[in-house]
């Protein structure tokens, strides 16, 4: 099967991180505001920033603005995408 690599390259960068995988698990459960998700890390709001950015560019959250804050969920859509193409490479022979 034929696949564009680079394109999961990009959701696989933005896996390969303890804080952003934490960032998806508190995301799998519903959605929230960056000041949330900051208050369970000892890391800074730039910070925080390039990591939802990451998060974002790659697909596998999406970002709304709600007044002055910014809320985050997961898209499911990719995560699925995703998922399938792990399953497809790591078992199809």
């Amino acid at each position: 099967m034929k696949y564009d690599y680079a394109e999961y390259v990009v959701l696989l960068k933005a896996l390969s991180d303890e804080t952003r995988l934490k960032i998806i698990d508190m995301l799998s459960g519903e959605e929230l505001c960056a000041c949330k998700i900051l208050e369970k890390f000892s890391i800074t709001q730039p910070t925080l920033s390039y990591h939802m950015k990451t998060l974002t560019d790659s697909g596998i959250i999406k970002s709304r603005r709600d007044g002055a804050w910014m809320k985050y969920t997961l898209n499911k859509k990719r995560i699925d995408e995703l998922n399938e193409f792990l399953i497809n490479v790591v078992l199809e022979k």
